[in-house]
């Protein structure tokens, strides 16, 4: 497991919401400790009419124009939390929305849709801003390269009204097993 650097989150945002396929996101809340392998992301950039930050920077959307490796978690329909992780560059809003995973411990199962992954995962407005290539990362949410290279779609995002049909939602076209001793 090679803990990835800040350097894989200031890449492109389309390339970073590909290779984030077949990662592995270790988040620990309390006791609990949660680890997971990415099937699906949506990239969002800045100029993009689908993404927050496409009209202008604000309180909420502040994170997705600091440098990558960090995290932007916002709510919903005033009741379910997203969570995405900051790319590129300073002041070049971007962000990739990690739409579903696989859960390989505690307990093996799918969570499919952004909803259902931070209820089950107990992510929440806590991890707002949190720096997941700093010192404290792995005591709170890190990511790793576990040598898996998912063949994988690209399709049309979801629950957007504008620029639908971009082909900016990224999803494992297979079942992935990573090595069982993670």
């Amino acid at each position: 497991m090679i803990k990835l650097p800040r350097e894989f989150f200031l890449q492109n945002t389309d390339e970073v919401a590909q290779q984030l396929l077949g990662k592995m996101i270790v988040i620990t809340h309390g006791k609990k400790i949660f680890k997971a392998i990415i099937t699906e992301t949506e990239s969002y950039h800045g100029d993009d009419p689908a993404s927050h930050a496409s009209r202008k920077r604000t309180t909420r959307n502040e994170p997705m124009f600091w440098r990558g490796g960090y995290l932007y978690v916002y709510l919903i329909y005033g009741m379910y939390f997203c969570l995405n992780i900051t790319t590129e560059n300073v002041d070049y809003p971007a962000a990739v929305l990690i739409r579903g995973v696989k859960v390989i411990s505690p307990e093996k199962k799918i969570l499919n849709g952004p909803r259902k992954l931070c209820r089950d995962l107990l992510i929440d407005k806590t991890f707002d801003r949190f720096d997941i290539c700093g010192a404290k990362a792995s005591k709170k949410f890190s990511c790793y390269d576990i040598g898996l290279q998912p063949r994988f779609a690209a399709l049309p995002r979801i629950g957007i009204s504008q620029n639908k049909n971009a082909l900016l939602r990224f999803l494992v076209g297979e079942d992935i097993e990573p090595d069982e001793a993670l």
